[in-house]
């Protein structure tokens, strides 16, 4: 049985292999091209010329870097065809304009017909070289999942009706969809089925058990479908960063809407992501590395006189850390400039803070009204612990109530927390569970409308506000 990275490296060793082809064949075609001078007596003596070795070398490079941010390495499996193809229509055509505007921009022809042809060739060289390869690797992977001779080992949340309803329906199906029941837990519906053929677990050890049991997908299917349930089901199992499918009308009745990418076989959906592309996941990750590694550099002097003015304000730390919830309801320590009194939850009971609150310090509250105590979050952005636009992470203490009452809140994990939020800008800073729930609308509502122009403006907006000081 193959393994997801074993088939990713197919594809990148492909590519890459089939870039350098491309841009090989291109140069061949290029010195042939009888509106082209390239000063060389013939074609061997052109292809080990300083410029077009060093293009050799680096221009695979460019398209693979490319491929990447598409996002066609994402997924290994389970690839939609039709998707393929866009996808490497779009890359490719990336491609061609980096490749023309970095490396052939000297080469740029009299008569404006033959730079379109130049383009034409080039793109045609890149697609006919990769496209074909993808193709087969998806074929073939698609074929021995199909056909049962790739199978990945599932675990079924749930041992009722409906998980029993679910598994024949799995294995009855002629053609495979790659799911090999070998499990189910049991999460105290009110009594298991007895006509379940394999093992149920209890819900205990999950991640031991997902790692023993080498786990690669769960299948939500409770008998009890009320969103309460769903989404204290959700905010167990997203800790074991598996994909979580669950059938479609039950993720209809959890969220209102169907999100569907794949219309053969059984309509199962992946809760565990949002509906983003895979390369705008890429590009908002990269996006982020950028800005954060940037900003730590342009603002270490600001953090600097800032430390020495807590210091000369209050005794205690400068940096204050606080454990909160992230992606895949995965623990973080959260970076701050401390605003508060050391002490400030002496007694150990969790509280937010509100205007007039006397635990913040003189220079806190200057500091909460402009956010600058927020700056040392780029440090939890450059680690992947953070976004630069996400839901604010809450504390354990406050999800478990905002749960009670806001049981959708648990699709908050889908994606990483954010130094801001569409709920942030729109709403604010909350002082009580009811404010929090309140702006948990807005982060909903981001997580339907998730791109990067939205990103752009909820950050166009953060600065206005922080311009403005109308923090807390």
């Amino acid at each position: 049985m193959i393994t997801a990275q074993r088939q990713i490296a197919k594809y990148v060793a492909c590519d890459y292999v089939m870039s350098n082809i491309a841009w090989l064949l291109f140069n061949i075609i290029r010195f042939y091209m009888p509106v082209i001078t390239s000063g060389y007596v013939d074609l061997i003596s052109f292809l080990l010329s300083r410029n077009v070795l060093i293009g050799q070398l680096f221009m695979p490079l460019i398209m693979m870097t490319v491929y990447y941010l598409s996002g066609y390495y994402n997924v290994a499996f389970f690839k939609s065809r039709l998707q393929e193809l866009f996808i490497t229509i779009g890359s490719v055509a990336v491609n061609t304009l980096i490749l023309y505007f970095t490396a052939l921009i000297n080469d740029v022809l009299p008569l404006r017909v033959d730079n379109y042809e130049l383009i034409l060739i080039l793109f045609a060289v890149q697609f006919v070289c990769v496209y074909p390869f993808r193709l087969m690797i998806t074929a073939e992977a698609t074929h021995n999942i199909h056909h049962r001779k790739w199978q990945f080992n599932t675990l079924v949340i749930g041992c009722g009706k409906q998980a029993l309803k679910l598994t024949r329906e799995l294995n009855r199906r002629t053609i495979s969809l790659g799911y090999h029941v070998i499990g189910y837990v049991d999460i105290g519906e009110g009594g298991c089925s007895p006509l379940l053929e394999k093992p149920v677990y209890k819900n205990e050890n999950l991640e031991q058990l997902c790692d023993e049991q080498n786990v690669k997908y769960i299948i939500v299917a409770v008998d009890d479908n009320s969103h309460t349930h769903l989404n204290h089901v959700l905010n167990m199992f997203f800790p074991l960063n598996r994909p979580i499918k669950m059938q479609s009308d039950i993720f209809h009745h959890l969220t209102g809407r169907v999100r569907l990418s794949n219309i053969y076989g059984q309509p199962l959906v992946d809760v565990s992501n949002c509906a983003i592309s895979e390369c705008g996941r890429n590009m908002k990750r990269l996006v982020d590395i950028i800005f954060s590694s940037l900003a730590l550099i342009l603002i270490s002097p600001i953090i600097a006189v800032l430390a020495v003015l807590i210091k000369c304000d209050s005794r205690g730390p400068v940096i204050f850390s606080q454990e909160r919830i992230g992606y895949h309801h995965k623990p973080f320590k959260l970076f701050k400039l401390r605003t508060m009194y050391t002490d400030a939850e002496g007694d150990g009971m969790p509280r937010l803070s509100s205007p007039g609150d006397s635990r913040i310090t003189p220079l806190g509250k200057w500091l909460r009204k402009y956010r600058l105590d927020e700056l040392p979050q780029f440090w939890n952005i450059l680690k992947g612990d953070m976004s630069l636009v996400g839901p604010r992470p809450e504390r354990e203490f406050f999800i478990k109530q905002i749960m009670q009452r806001a049981p959708y809140y648990a699709l908050m994990y889908q994606i990483r927390p954010g130094l801001t939020s569409w709920g942030m800008v729109k709403y604010g800073y909350a002082r009580n569970v009811d404010e929090m729930i309140e702006r948990l609308q807005y982060d909903v509502l981001y997580l339907e409308n998730m791109s990067m122009l939205v990103d752009l403006k909820i950050i166009i907006y953060t600065i206005r506000t922080v311009i403005m000081g109308r923090g807390m």
